[in-house]
C-alpha cells in the first residue's frame, strides 16, 4: 500500500496512530469542453473556504457509486448517470484519515444547486480557484498528466 498523501503534517492526528479510515465518494464531473467542477467547503466544515471535488463520506452498507449519487443529488441537487472509477488516493488530515474513491462523471441530469451554502467554479488547468483542499491536489496532477498540461496545476494552501 502506498503511503497516504499528509495534509498539513505539523498538526497533531486527532484519534491518532491507530485512527480508523474513512472511505469517501467524489465525483469529477467533466463538461465536454473538458472543465471540471470545483466547489468549495462551506461555512462551519473543516478546511472551510477551501476548493474540492464534490463528494461525501460512504455510509455502512453503500457502494461508492451509491454513496456517490447520494451525495451528489444531497450537495448539488443533480442526478447523475454512470459513475466511472479512476482513481484512489488515501490522504491523512489532521481530522481524518480519508481514503477517497474518485470517479468521473460526464452526464447528470438537474441544475446544479448549491444546497449547502458552498459555491461552484467550472475549471480548466491550472485553476483558477484558491485555496484548493490537499486532497484535490493529486487530481489536478492526474488531469496534467493526461491533457499534456505542463504548466503549474495549482499553488500550495498557506502554511498554518
Amino acid at each position: 500500500m502506498t503511503q497516504p498523501l499528509v495534509a498539513d503534517g505539523h498538526r497533531p492526528r486527532e484519534g491518532g496512530p491507530a485512527r480508523a479510515e474513512v472511505q469517501a465518494a467524489v465525483g469529477v464531473l467533466l463538461r465536454p469542453d473538458g472543465a471540471f467542477l470545483l466547489t468549495s467547503r462551506p461555512a462551519g466544515k473543516v478546511y472551510a473556504g477551501y476548493w474540492e471535488f464534490p463528494g461525501g463520506k460512504v455510509e455502512p452498507g453503500e457502494s461508492v457509486e451509491q454513496a456517490l449519487r447520494r451525495e451528489l443529488y444531497e450537495e448539488l441537487g443533480i442526478t447523475i448517470a454512470a459513475a466511472q472509477p479512476w482513481q484512489v488516493e488515501c490522504v491523512d488530515y489532521p481530522h481524518a484519515l480519508v481514503r477517497l474513491h474518485f470517479c468521473k462523471v460526464h452526464a447528470w441530469t438537474g441544475e446544479l444547486q448549491m444546497r449547502e451554502g458552498q459555491q461552484c467554479s467550472w475549471e480548466q488547468l491550472p485553476v483558477q480557484v484558491k485555496p484548493v483542499l490537499p486532497g484535490t491536489v493529486p487530481v489536478l496532477a492526474w488531469f496534467a498528466a493526461e491533457r499534456g498540461f505542463a504548466g503549474a496545476t495549482h499553488e500550495p494552501p498557506p502554511a498554518g
